[in-house]
């Protein structure tokens, strides 16, 4: 198959779409959503809370309560809009990796391997 087969282009257009629209739909995300927390304070984030949190489970729950909040806060407000931007840049390289055809072996090529 050549570079500029029907199995190629189409896995570029597929690719270019769902880039297009994943993207598309992360600037509406960003734009209609604000911050998720307008007052600007968090229980999860206070000196106190944090103190308490490692006196009762040490250092390793606080690192997994903090990666469970940073990890939770990728599906809300404006964050999301970039969750969204990442995974479909992500998915349109997937598919495009995926869906294109390998080229044609030719005799050739396995003629100037065997020597």
């Amino acid at each position: 198959m050549s570079p500029s087969s029907p199995a190629t282009a189409r896995a570029r257009l597929v690719s270019r779409v769902i880039l297009a629209a994943g993207l598309a739909a992360a600037v509406v995300i960003y734009f209609v959503n604000g911050s998720p927390n307008a007052s600007g304070f968090e229980l999860e984030e206070s000196k106190k809370y944090l103190r308490d949190v490692e006196v009762v489970g040490g250092k390793a729950n606080l690192l997994a309560t903090q990666l469970r909040h940073w990890f939770s806060g990728l599906w809300h407000g404006r964050s999301l809009a970039f969750t969204v931007a990442v995974l479909s840049v992500l998915a349109a390289s997937a598919y495009e990796f995926l869906a294109t055809p390998l080229p044609a072996h030719t005799e050739g090529e396995a003629s100037r391997k065997d020597t």
